[in-house]
């Protein structure tokens, strides 16, 4: 199942890592389903996307448990009294609350710091590729709220050892309290792994290739990006005009300077994939074709017309991956322009690929190949994705609004019905949901990964993110009561009735 952590049920305005979540995977177990995908967990950043965060690596507050805290005796039962709006995620108001609550447990942590002192030090250890960097950047951006990193004085910008060392003498205080949300996320999301590999469900993270402007990473790794003496971007990542753009999408996050990245052995991708693999037991590689080549837009355009692609060393750097780390359990999110080197890159490493059912019945060269009766063994099947209409959505859309032409939407519509229903159908002997769900479970792909939008038949107004736009994204949320134990038992029967239901938990391999 695919369920960001956010769009769990829960009193503090977001999802979080705590009872929910477990009650999540207790429900996955009882269903006889084997995973767990989630966006990325990562700080958010503009328009709280999960895909622009403040760091590659550290974990996002907002999922800390509050709950949990209460238990480990770090906030009084009061510190988390308060509720919030349960049907939408509210990041603007949840921030500010778990924000206060956090800050009472780090005062709590400060009065006794001996409690903590131990597995702080050991956390620091864990984490000393990255902690340090993204402490400092937390601390400097809540002391200058209103500025972006390029604007800092000059000395703080440029990273000069004199000032960094100066900064970190004087917001100690600051940074040490980033260091402890640090690890009581880490603390909660092991708990939460192990519960997971307790009831054989293993977790799906997912991976964005580029990263935010604004964020510890660039900051702290200036020569690994294509900047500007002002630290300012001049080439910035996107795709060009396609399915959901008719001018392209131009994301905004810096290209990588693959010479430096290459000159030093790949070393900031292999830190970023071990603790990839620290946090999850799969991996999703969102933008696979990245790691082939590019998409770069001059900074200066406005959108992602005018590009150009650019080679990207992703053959040296995966070889380089497994050198350090081994076998690396990864998914290759191989959609839009798809090469050939794409392909072979995908192959030499064992990646099984994607392929996503609603893109199967429109005009697409390659919708072909998403069709279920197309697929390999070595295959990840979707109903569709974050980026998609929820399935319902899709099928019901009429072409008035979005990028399909109302004669275009009544077409895929009518070969969706005739693959879904069988020739000559006049109706679907189940509901739409249901008959996709069917016909991925009876495919060849090795695993199947269904949006809960699409498991609850819900429609477009429980859409996750629609891309090119900024308003009521990566807000929607499930009510705990939708997961019922009829629903369990439904599940459990389509996988056992297709050979799906899981093999023994992961502890016991």
């Amino acid at each position: 199942m695919l369920l960001h952590v956010t769009s769990l049920s829960g009193p503090h305005g977001n999802g979080d890592i705590g009872p929910e979540a477990r009650a999540f995977i207790d429900f996955l177990s009882g269903a006889g389903q084997r995973w767990w995908q989630m966006l990325p967990v990562n700080p958010v950043g503009l328009g709280n996307s999960p895909y622009s965060g403040v760091s590659a690596f550290a974990g996002n507050p907002l999922l800390i448990s509050l709950e949990d805290l209460v238990q480990d005796g770090l906030l009084a039962t009061s510190d988390v009294a308060f509720e919030l709006d349960p049907r939408r995620a509210d990041y603007e108001a949840s921030a500010a609350q778990r924000t206060a609550a956090l800050r009472r447990a780090f005062a709590a942590h400060r009065r006794q710091p001996r409690r903590l002192a131990r597995r702080l030090e050991r956390f620091r250890q864990e984490a000393r590729a990255w902690l340090p960097d993204y402490a400092l950047y937390m601390a400097l951006r809540h002391a200058m709220p209103e500025q972006r990193w390029p604007e800092w004085p000059r000395g703080l910008c440029r990273r000069e050892p004199a000032e960094l060392s100066r900064a970190r003498r004087e917001l100690e205080g600051e940074i040490a309290y980033h260091e402890f949300e640090q690890l009581l996320f880490d603390e909660q999301w092991q708990r939460l792994r192990a519960h997971g590999r307790a009831c054989g469900v293993g977790l799906i993270g997912d991976a964005p290739i580029f990263i935010a402007h604004e964020s510890a990473d660039v900051w702290s790794h200036q020569e690994l990006f294509l900047l500007d003496r002002k630290g300012e971007p001049t080439h910035v990542a996107g795709v060009p005009p396609d399915y959901f753009s008719r001018t392209g999408q131009r994301w905004g996050n810096p290209q990588y300077d693959w010479r430096t990245l290459q000159k030093e052995g790949f070393a900031w991708w292999i830190e970023r994939f071990r603790t990839l693999i620290r946090r999850f037991d799969v991996v999703r590689l969102d933008h696979f074709i990245g790691f082939s080549r590019a998409w770069h837009v001059p900074a200066s355009e406005a959108t992602a017309e005018n590009g150009r692609w650019r080679p990207a060393p992703g053959r040296d750097l995966f070889r380089a991956v497994r050198a350090a780390l081994g076998e690396t359990p990864f998914i290759a999110e191989d959609l839009g322009e798809v090469t050939p080197a794409v392909r072979a890159l995908r192959d030499e490493h064992g990646m099984p690929g994607m392929r996503i059912l609603q893109f199967a019945f429109g005009g697409d060269p390659q919708a072909a190949e998403f069709l279920p009766r197309r697929y390999v063994p070595r295959t990840v099947a979707y109903t569709g994705t974050h980026d998609n209409d929820t399935f319902l959505g899709w099928f019901e859309e009429s072409g008035a609004s979005g990028p399909r032409s109302p004669r275009q939407a009544a077409k895929e519509r009518r070969a969706a019905s005739e693959y879904l229903a069988g020739p000559g159908a006049r109706e679907l002997p189940v509901a739409i949901h249901w008959a996709a769900l069917r016909e991925l479970y009876a495919s060849v792909a090795q695993t199947v990964i269904v949006p809960m939008q699409d498991v609850l038949g819900l429609d477009n107004g429980s859409r996750m993110n629609t891309p090119g736009s900024c308003e009521g994204n990566w807000e929607w949320r499930v009510a705990r009561r939708a997961l019922t134990a009829a629903l369990a038992r439904r599940l459990h029967a389509f996988a056992k009735v297709h050979g799906r239901l899981p093999a023994p938990a992961l502890g016991d391999r």
